[in-house]
């Protein structure tokens, strides 16, 4: 337990070292330390991609009526349809078939909701880390404005005051 604590640790300081360099670096450079993952290119795999389409329409409105409109189907088919025109229904009452296609379909999203969740997630650390290192040069170049500022306003002063000695001077001249 204290070795993956310590190996995490190491880890941790090992990643801000590399962002405090980066955002030396952009100082340095003078450069934008933005990145937008609009403009990096999609490395993810197929599975991927799939798992993303499946939860993104899993979770759409879309889904969900036509999701009902198929389970009232189903239930109108079995219990209306088929009784009133003296067939037999293929599924009849507690709907076993449908609970197994059900059943199926829940076995099948949940894990590539899943999947989908994870990849957000990592997406979303990334996005993160890019906001900590803009923050960190904002707030870097800031204390660096601040300090220009503060020169700038004791050499106003130090002016000011031989501006006033000169007058004193001139004035009992």
């Amino acid at each position: 337990m204290k070795y993956r604590r310590a190996k995490y640790m190491a880890q941790l300081q090992a990643s801000q070292r590399q962002s405090i360099d980066l955002v030396t670096q952009s100082i340095a450079k003078r450069s934008s330390i933005t990145r937008s993952q609009m403009e990096e290119p999609d490395e993810s795999t197929v599975g991927e991609r799939a798992a993303d389409a499946v939860a993104t329409f899993g979770g759409s409105w879309t889904f969900i009526i036509v999701f009902g409109l198929v389970l009232a189907a189903w239930v109108g088919t079995n219990s209306f349809l088929l009784a009133k025109n003296g067939h037999k229904a293929f599924d009849p009452y507690p709907y076993i078939l449908l609970n197994l296609f059900l059943s199926m379909l829940a076995s099948v999203q949940a894990p590539l909701i899943l999947m989908s969740q994870n990849r957000q997630s990592t997406i979303d650390r990334e996005n993160v880390q890019n906001d900590y290192e803009v923050n960190l040069k904002a707030e870097l170049e800031i204390m660096a404005l601040h300090e220009k500022v503060d020169a700038l306003a004791e050499q106003h002063k130090e002016q000011l005051r031989l501006l006033q000695q000169l007058t004193a001077t001139t004035a009992s001249a």
